[in-house]
């Protein structure tokens, strides 16, 4: 099998095409019996190694390019390369300095694995600037070899080389250290060397000036032209080395790369589904053993991480500062990277599979795991976590099963109290149920056994970073027009309004765009469980329930919040959802002088707002006849909307509709003035329908012209 040894340096001068081609001569010395291949791919020192050699090729890898893309027949390496007088074949990158940009990419790895069914070795002068080109080469090395001088300047750019390297995860165990003109008089002592570069120096190449100057004037290899020198002799050594040690070439792993992996490019869906190793491709046996292969790997790799960075004991706080958690994050990709070497004895050849690889570890190990690329979808509105194996989200509206898992259970409860820790908050046994939110503002639950009988399990409503405003919920069919100016028109004459609806039915959009009709110079206070609430005002009081301490106390609810806020000198108060007995305080804060407020329920439609209404007040204990209660919510609450979300999925404004007073002793007078109404589904399940009015004009119409808005008769009326 043969193997690839990629010889650079991001410092010039330091004789690392001097070296790449002793090297490959000694490799391929008629003794050895192995055969070499020299490539220069130095594309900024354009034929400098073939005049070290004193030879004059006529094609280059740029020439091997252009045949790949315009012949149908596979080239032949015998057509390309010098074959030189040393028994080593020679091939550069380029004849002439306008052919670097002939030299692409995305054929490298294509030239290189036509090479190596001709080789035993492929010695590669990569140059010094980390281009596209040179990462692809990299990509093919079985051993990296960086040229360094025992001066300064060189050190430092060997260890930023070396950095470099790691952060594009190329294992340690895969990188050597060559250091020429080892004994010069001002060269730094080695220790200080070794202290510096956490690599091993596999030959030290003392320095030898005349011998190297002679013999690169007369255009020949220094192992050739003088071979008793120490030059020579540390040359031939390290040589020697190679045949022998096969501990120092790392084996490639080719994770992924399937057959038909080109048939897979042409399909949409996640990066592991293009390499393979999604589930879902899994009916094929060597798709499910790549898979189980995978996911043993990550928990491997994932157990000794814990163990190395010793994360169980981490401050939990460490996640919520940006800078530390970039810090442990860093620390952690460069020790991934080399601990997958360690663990496999080999290397994973696609940079795109390594970073994919190294991302996941990182984002189990210190994020949130699988769940950081669904939480990144902004396609995605929710996601929910049934246990370690079952992870759904739900896009366009559509639930829907990922191929994403957790490591462990043990995993999914960490996921939960990295997120719950930074706002203070705790979940064990004695507090299983926990509200809580991510940094970005999606509101979280979560809740564990004993109370989860198939493992902990967490909801996120995500945070959408845009603000929809009614022309977007026109676009989407949300809403139209005419009911969008109407509820403005409500919210500005400072009307009650209640927005009822299901969960996830966009209650909380509506919300929103509500708030965003109020005007600027008016004080807003708001109260939420969870803040998720954005409002666009500048004069905008946030305030947030909080959950008891340790001990069980310290609780703070909304009804204590909403109680302090009538000393806050509101103009309107929202909250962001009644669930209780605060639902008392808001329909008398309604009646006493707070018109404008607002505020969501849970509710299936506008008549069912008003049992709700009822069943929270008494089941708060508030000893209160239902007619009381009744009356008290007929002269609050002006106005009803109410959310839904259809059977296709889509969200749309169904209701709108005024509490119109007391009919009787008992019963509150409700007319739908706006509704949605439904007409049949098409072929592909999309609901058909459309808004309407009801013909029923408002009975605060008159209340809304006197306060100069005009709302013609017209758009009440029946079509």
């Amino acid at each position: 099998m043969c193997k690839n040894i990629v010889i650079f340096s991001t410092k010039g001068g330091v004789g690392k095409s001097l070296i790449a081609s002793n090297i490959a001569v000694s490799l391929g010395a008629k003794e050895n019996k192995k055969r070499a291949c020299l490539i220069d791919l130095d594309l900024h020192g354009t034929g400098d190694m073939a005049r070290m050699l004193n030879i004059a090729p006529q094609r280059a890898i740029a020439d091997f390019i252009n045949l790949i893309k315009t012949s149908p027949r596979a080239p032949d390496a015998k057509d390309f390369v010098f074959h030189t007088s040393y028994n080593v074949d020679f091939l550069p990158g380029i004849i002439k300095p306008r052919q670097s940009s002939l030299v692409e990419a995305d054929y490298i790895a294509r030239i290189f694995a036509i090479l190596e069914k001709e080789y035993d070795y492929i010695v590669v002068d990569a140059g010094r600037n980390f281009s596209d080109v040179f990462l692809e080469v990299l990509n093919r090395a079985n051993l990296i070899i960086l040229a360094a001088t025992p001066d300064i300047l060189s050190i430092y750019q060997t260890k930023w080389a070396l950095d470099t390297l790691q952060f594009l995860q190329f294992p340690l165990a895969m990188i050597k250290i060559i250091l020429n003109r080892a004994e010069s008089l001002s060269s730094i002592a080695l220790h200080d060397i070794k202290a510096t570069l956490p690599v091993d120096i596999i030959a030290q190449i003392p320095s030898d000036g005349r011998t190297v100057n002679f013999a690169v004037n007369r255009g020949v290899p220094v192992v050739i032209d003088n071979p008793k020198t120490k030059i020579s002799a540390a040359i031939n050594k390290l040589c020697k080395d190679l045949l022998a040690n096969e501990k120092l070439f790392i084996e490639h792993r080719d994770i992924g790369q399937m057959k038909n992996k080109d048939m897979l490019l042409e399909k949409a869906g996640t990066f592991w589904q293009v390499q393979g190793l999604a589930e879902g491709l899994g009916e094929n046996a060597d798709y499910q053993s790549d898979m189980d292969e995978v996911i043993l790997l990550k928990r491997r790799i994932h157990s000794r991480l814990i163990e190395e960075l010793n994360i169980k004991s981490i401050d939990l706080k460490v996640f919520s500062d940006p800078k530390k958690s970039k810090e442990l994050r860093d620390r952690a990709e460069i020790l991934i990277t080399n601990l997958l070497a360690e663990d496999t004895k080999s290397f994973i050849s696609s940079h795109e599979v390594r970073k994919k690889l190294v991302k996941e570890i990182l984002d189990e190990a210190l994020g949130l795991g699988p769940l950081e690329d669904l939480l990144a979808d902004n396609e995605i509105t929710d996601v929910m976590v049934n246990n370690k194996d079952e992870i759904y989200v739900e896009r366009s509206g559509k639930i829907e099963l990922t191929s994403k898992k957790f490591i462990s259970n043990e995993q999914v409860k960490t996921t939960i109290e990295r997120i719950i820790a930074p706002i203070g908050r705790r979940i064990d046994e004695s507090v299983p149920m926990v509200d809580a939110r991510l940094p970005d503002g999606s509101r979280v639950n979560a809740i564990i056994p004993p109370l989860a009988l198939t493992g902990p399990t967490l909801t996120i409503r995500k945070f959408r970073k845009e603000i929809f405003g009614t022309d977007e919920l026109v676009k989407l069919e949300t809403i139209d027009k005419t009911m969008a100016e109407f509820l403005k028109a409500c919210v500005v004459s400072r009307k009650n309004v209640i927005v009822s609806g299901g969960t996830g039915s966009g209650k909380t959009t509506i919300l929103n765009i509500l708030s965003g009709f109020i005007p600027n110079n008016e004080r807003i206070i708001t109260i939420e469980d969870a803040a998720e609430l954005k409002l666009q005002q500048e004069h905008w009081v946030r305030l947030e329930s909080k959950p008891p301490n340790i001990e069980g106390k310290g609780a703070v609810g909304v009804r204590d919040l909403f109680r302090n806020t009538l000393r806050m000198r509101p103009d309107r108060i929202i909250i962001g959802e009644c669930r209780g007995i605060e639902t008392l305080d808001m329909l008398q804060a309604m009646n006493t002088g707070h018109d404008g407020s607002m505020t969501t329920v849970h509710a299936n439609s506008t008549q069912d707002v008003l049992s709700r209404l009822d069943s929270m007040i008494l089941m708060g204990g508030i000893e209160l006849p239902i007619r009381a209660i009744r009356e008290m919510i007929s002269s609050a609450v002006d106005i009803i909307v109410h959310t839904a979300r259809l059977s296709d999925g889509t969200r749309k404004l169904t209701q709108i509709t005024e509490i119109t007073g007391m009919l009787d002793e008992m019963h509150i007078g409700l007319n739908n003035i706006f509704i949605f109404k439904q007409t049949g589904v098409d072929a592909k399940g999309k609901v058909l329908g459309g808004f309407e009015p009801t013909g029923f004009i408002p009975t605060f119409i008159e209340d809304i012209r006197i306060r100069g808005i005009k709302l013609p008769d017209s758009i009440f009326k029946k079509q």
